[in-house]
């Protein structure tokens, strides 16, 4: 995914079509005297719809959707003729996608599965013929109902992505460089904190056929939660992964202090998130001997699954899978 092309965050105005009138009409034919009333309904007005497509991987395709309105259901029409219902607009999100009111931020909508559809705006019904209002003391009804209004209100879009496992971790702990030698994704990798300024998908292939899918995020800062550095706009993709690995080097400061500290990150921002499965990698284990690892190993938590790899010389990649696959499957 290009960065210019990564938007996991549309707004837009939503307009439903307006249901069709009904019809006041009376049946007129030669021989047929008093015929009486026979007006169609109006047709619905056109729904906004919301479908998943797992073939689409970011909103870009509706970032310069700033208006999208349905068409207006047809007039009913006599010989009891019903209105042709509004044409529906469908919009095809990535799986994921959450749709919220613009004003309330209330949740409407959560797009998880292809094919799913939803009905995002509803439109307007379609009002009754004179047909409908004949009783016996009233034959000839000239009256029939109008459609009903569309409805116009603002949406917001959020994609948060679908991930069997989710890199957590500061700038430079190599998140990126994993991604690469393990999956054919190819993100960008520097060595300068904030190279990835987006988040970036790999499907890991695994033994026997089988893979599983790894999202890049963008690296965690101090203070993220509060709308520091890049963290708070990449946040919300943790959500939905099912593990949470957590990256860091073999040459930082603390290996706990900095594990304790993304750890805060992420509970000050969703609690619930510490609910998910944690292990730990430590990272550029190329630097580290046998007796160094055993000194860092215990300052490790005992109750959170850890192994040192190196990204660089492959060192551990097979068994890091072998533990992610693990804790997928064991769920």
């Amino acid at each position: 995914m290009a960065d210019s092309n990564f938007i996991d965050y549309v707004k837009f105005c939503s307009r439903s079509g307006a249901g069709g009138p009904g019809s006041v009409h009376f049946r007129r034919e030669k021989h047929v005297p008093k015929g009486g009333p026979d007006g169609g309904d109006g047709g619905r007005g056109g729904h906004i719809i919301l479908r998943g497509n797992a073939q689409h991987w970011t909103l870009l395709h509706l970032k310069y959707k700033k208006h999208v309105i349905a068409e207006e259901g047809k007039g009913g029409e006599g010989g009891r003729r019903k209105g042709r219902d509004g044409n529906d607009i469908i919009l095809e999100v990535p799986l994921g996608t959450i749709a919220k009111d613009a004003e309330t931020m209330e949740l409407r909508h959560e797009i998880t599965e292809d094919g799913q559809e939803v009905i995002l705006t509803s439109g307007g019904r379609g009002g009754l013929g004179n047909d409908h209002f004949k009783t016996s003391t009233n034959q000839a009804p000239h009256y029939a109902q109008p459609g009903e209004p569309g409805i116009e209100e603002w949406i917001i879009l959020e994609l948060k992505l679908l991930a069997d496992v989710g890199l957590v971790g500061f700038p430079n702990a190599g998140k990126s460089t994993l991604l690469s030698s393990i999956s054919a994704a190819k993100p960008e990798i520097g060595d300068y904190p904030f190279t990835t300024l987006v988040p970036n998908l790999g499907v890991i292939p695994y033994r026997d056929d089988r893979s599983f899918v790894m999202a890049d995020i963008p690296g965690i800062i101090e203070g993220a939660s509060e709308g520091r550095g890049l963290g708070l706009r990449f946040l919300r993709h943790i959500e939905r992964n099912s593990i949470l690995l957590f990256m860091i080097p073999a040459d930082a400061d603390s290996i706990t202090d900095q594990y304790n500290i993304l750890l805060g990150e992420l509970k000050k921002y969703n609690p619930e998130l510490l609910d998910k499965k944690r292990l730990l990698a430590i990272t550029k284990a190329d630097m580290l001997d046998q007796e160094l690892m055993e000194q860092m190993q215990a300052e490790i938590p005992s109750e959170l699954p850890s192994l040192f790899i190196s990204s660089v010389t492959q060192y551990n990649l097979e068994k890091l899978k072998d533990m992610l696959w693990q804790a997928i499957t064991s769920e």
